[in-house]
């Protein structure tokens, strides 16, 4: 099953990559898995907020959860990093990814439930409280639970590919063996307080070493929706994930693989 899943989620991007017009290139995507009942499902409505919803919510007779995250090939965090507002290749990156995430999620629930088996499935974006800008299905969280990275200090997700990309994730009753969470910190502020980089480099201040003002953040979201309102829907900026060591690759990990203590 887990090799389908692959396959599938490799010939969605393909076919992506191949329609006219596309732009985006991505890296070979990640996979992981989750047990729908994960006692940390349950710690989501303190973690995040009341109202988040459980995979067994979403979908009744749920078994397990699949996450993948969909990298960004490097020339698109690399357009990122100059100037104040976002780059126009990391919008249509966004737009275009969000459609690959959707196109991903529909291959996979049909597979499945040509196979036997329900599914359930959120949108990558425009699923969040537009007055609390809080979600009640947060994939970064869901795709930290399957294993899939950890948090660092830009809040969001650090995978074995980095976090310049876009995160999907589906619920279904198929059984799935879950993917073991690393106790290892992903970010180097967490491991060694080294980097700050994410920090230094939001244009609006809305991150911090003590924090997240996320109303900053999506301010300066809607900013880069007006300037890139020709491409859809692109409340971006990702300038926190685009000049960090962890844009490509876990840097923690590269530190340790190369004897850095």
């Amino acid at each position: 099953m887990k090799e389908w899943i692959a396959q599938e989620i490799a010939a969605a991007i393909a076919e992506a990559q191949a329609r006219e017009g596309s732009v985006t290139r991505w890296r070979p995507p990640l996979v992981a898995y989750a047990s729908a009942d994960d006692p940390l499902f349950p710690q989501l409505k303190q973690i995040v907020r009341a109202s988040h919803t459980t995979p067994k919510e979403l979908l009744p007779g749920a078994r397990s959860v699949i996450a993948y995250f969909l990298p960004f090939e490097r020339d698109v965090p690399r357009s990122n990093r100059p100037n104040r507002l976002a780059s126009e290749p990391w919008a249509v990156a966004y737009v275009e990814t969000n459609a690959l995430v959707g196109a991903v999620n529909q291959r996979l629930a049909e597979g499945l439930r040509a196979r036997g088996f329900d599914a359930a499935v959120q949108p990558a974006t425009a699923n969040f409280d537009a007055e609390m800008l809080m979600s009640d299905w947060s994939h970064k969280h869901v795709a930290y639970i399957a294993g899939l990275g950890q948090f660092g200090l830009h809040q969001m997700l650090i995978t074995a590919a980095g976090s310049a990309g876009r995160l999907g994730t589906l619920v279904t009753s198929a059984p799935l063996e879950a993917t073991p969470r690393s106790s290892q910190p992903a970010c180097l502020y967490t491991y060694d307080r080294s980097c700050t980089d994410c920090v230094d480099n939001c244009p609006v201040h809305a991150l911090t070493l003590d924090g997240f003002d996320r109303h900053a953040c999506y301010e300066l979201c809607l900013e880069n929706a007006a300037l890139h309102q020709q491409h859809s829907l692109a409340e971006v900026c990702g300038k926190c994930v685009s000049v960090v060591p962890c844009t490509y690759v876990d840097p923690v990990a590269r530190k340790v693989a190369r004897g850095a203590s």
